[in-house]
């Protein structure tokens, strides 16, 4: 690996894109119970077999992206074209002087989301992710270094994260999350998301109505052609329900209006979401001291 990324990372994104495609198909090939639940999720979703298919290749450029993204220089921009859509909303939540809770699902290059957001937005509000640490410590390592950037902050995905991110709302920063991934054993209710149940984090929605920070999506849609990025910023599609007068508010209700939020976006581009993601899995227990 101490050879290959670094090489990797010299390459274009065209020729990247080009090997994760095959590497997208190679996977889906090689792994039955990947194929299976690809399938499964998308059919869930009523997404078209030409989509699934090319969800296929796509979740493969992902991977391929990642050392161009992670590996250049902490203080050089993105090196592949980046087109905003949707600007002006984020230029208007910031100038209300609240913290900012940026919702992104697993679709398109996720990881371009944040640091497209730091390159512009960072100075004058900087941005803390919740990211799940990986298993493997050299490729934990890996994360840690690679994804903290100029005016882009990480938070782990457990208590300890949680409250950083917290710490940030309240100093009227942004945070980004993915709320479409599974949390930890007791930090999430089951919902609907596509009409099937799956556990899904209360903490996006909590972010917002307990700290009466902003919300709004951002996405990247991967262009064809290694030709770049176009990073899309909307309203969320479904509001937060409203809290009472005592401030509570309906734990199930808010997440479930996140997931509806989260498909209303990914059936815009479903060739690009990742629907081998094991999104229907039995969550994970939360690690002692986290």
């Amino acid at each position: 690996m101490t050879f290959l990324l670094p090489w990797l990372s010299r390459r274009s994104l065209r020729h990247l894109h080009v090997l994760g495609g095959l590497m997208g198909w190679l996977a889906y090939l090689l792994s039955p119970s990947y194929r299976s639940r690809l399938k499964a999720n998308a059919t869930l979703a009523g997404v078209s077999a030409a989509d699934r298919r090319a969800a296929v290749a796509d979740a493969g450029r992902l991977v391929m992206e990642l050392p161009r993204l992670w590996l250049r220089p902490r203080e050089q921009p993105i090196g592949d074209p980046v087109r905003w859509e949707g600007a002006e909303l984020l230029e208007d939540l910031l100038a209300r002087g609240r913290g900012l809770v940026l919702l992104t699902p697993h679709m398109g290059s996720f990881e371009v989301s944040a640091q497209a957001y730091a390159e512009r937005f960072g100075a004058r509000q900087p941005i803390t992710v919740l990211y799940r640490p990986a298993r493997q410590p050299w490729l934990r390592e890996l994360e840690e270094t690679a994804r903290a950037r100029p005016a882009l902050a990480t938070a782990p995905a457990n208590l300890a994260g949680v409250r950083l991110m917290l710490r940030a709302l309240r100093k009227g920063e942004t945070v980004g999350l993915l709320p479409d991934q599974v949390p930890p054993d007791g930090m999430g209710v089951w919902v609907p998301f596509f009409g099937q149940p799956a556990y899904t984090m209360t903490l996006a929605a909590r972010l917002v109505l307990q700290t009466g920070a902003a919300v709004a999506v951002l996405w990247t849609e991967r262009l064809p052609q290694g030709a770049g990025y176009v990073v899309r910023a909307l309203p969320l599609p479904v509001p937060l329900p409203e809290k009472a007068a005592d401030g509570s508010y309906d734990e199930a209700a808010a997440a479930l209006a996140i997931n509806r939020s989260m498909e209303a976006v990914i059936l815009c581009k479903p060739s690009q979401y990742l629907w081998g993601y094991h999104r229907y899995k039995q969550p994970r227990r939360v690690e002692p001291g986290a």
